[in-house]
């Protein structure tokens, strides 16, 4: 088993709190994804975890044994980081020997290792060249295989994508994703790209100013946020939020406009309510009569259509899954999915 558990874990600079009391469990080949703004705390957890930064509070177990003493080499983790953090005057295979090379492992088991990690990431033609003579997607393999090598507990990844341009980035998802599901080692990643989050990770923690948000599978924080803040974070593009207030007749208002709500937001909600109207952009829709909404600018991306513009004031995004005739400038009319719609209140955020 390789299991990580955070309780009640906290970090100060200082009188300056950048964690605050987290807890988390990260089970056994768990892929965690570790998501949120800049600043908020996620790469100081991640050091916390690999024993590159002190805990102020709190405890950090791996396999139920608490680390929060114990040096980062003797923790059995494997970190990647966003620069590579290769040798330069060592080739690829010695790059990846290296770590077992300083536990003065048997050359024979040094070999196979580094020979079936090379195979397993399509490294084996490039083992004898130098990290000048590789492109930034080849590096990212290296780092990721002297991580293989040692045949950690647990795997962790500090944005390890974040210096390769998209395309690439998106090859080396996959990569990631599948040397997973091969391997099925416990990991913890790091990333600001949500896109990354959604795709990769069995659970999403999602962060904000050194406190989590909330906890959960992609699929699941996508459709049940637990506040704006979430809604807002997860999801390209971003929910549409459009504040208000509920009226008598259980509709949100804004200006005269009426922003329908399902029964069951009905119940909940009370009139003269301050709420905020959530609704993400695939579940508005084209429509006859509706909402009015003025047209800005028009993204057709061939299997869908982009349109971006105004409700009253508040810029919305709606996203067409089809072509359509619309250009900037239009006057057109959209509905919203009432089964879609989501509701927060203004005041702390939270879901309604």
């Amino acid at each position: 088993m390789s299991s990580v558990t955070l309780r009640n874990v906290s970090k100060s600079f200082g009188n300056v709190q950048v964690i605050n009391g987290i807890n988390a469990e990260i089970k056994d080949g768990e892929f965690v994804i570790l998501i949120g703004p800049s600043g908020c705390g996620k790469s100081t957890l991640l050091r916390m975890i690999a024993g590159l930064e002190d805990i102020t509070d709190g405890e950090i177990a791996i396999n139920d044994t608490v680390v929060n003493n114990l040096a980062s080499k003797d923790r059995d983790i494997a970190m990647v980081f966003q620069s590579y953090a290769l040798y330069p005057h060592l080739t690829v295979r010695s790059n990846m020997a290296f770590s077992m090379e300083l536990r003065k492992a048997p050359k024979h088991e040094i070999e196979e290792r580094v020979n079936t990690a090379a195979e397993t990431l399509g490294l084996s033609a490039l083992l004898d060249r130098y990290p000048r003579q590789l492109s930034g997607g080849q590096r990212q393999r290296v780092a990721m295989g002297r991580a293989i090598v040692r045949d950690p507990q647990v795997f962790l990844f500090d944005e390890p994508l974040s210096n390769l341009d998209a395309k690439l980035r998106v090859q080396m998802r996959v990569e990631i994703k599948a040397l997973h599901q091969r391997l099925r080692t416990t990991t913890v990643y790091v990333t600001h790209d949500q896109m990354e989050a959604m795709t990769m990770a069995d659970k999403i923690i999602v962060m904000k100013d050194g406190v989590v948000e909330q906890i959960g599978a992609p699929i699941d924080l996508y459709d049940n946020p637990a506040n704006a803040f979430v809604a807002q974070f997860i999801g390209s593009p971003a929910m549409n939020i459009l504040p208000g207030i509920v009226g008598e007749e259980q509709t949100v208002e804004r200006n005269g406009f009426k922003l329908p709500l399902p029964p069951a937001l009905r119940e909940r909600a009370r009139a003269g309510q301050a709420v905020q109207y959530g609704i993400r952009p695939e579940h508005l829709a084209l429509a006859e009569e509706g909402l009015p909404f003025n047209v800005d600018v028009v993204e057709p991306t061939g299997s869908d259509t982009m349109i971006y513009g105004r409700l009253d004031d508040q810029p919305v995004v709606v996203n067409i899954r089809d072509r359509v005739d619309v250009r900037a400038g239009d006057l057109i009319h959209i509905r919203p999915n009432l089964e879609k719609v989501l509701a927060f209140d203004a005041e702390t955020g939270g879901r309604i």
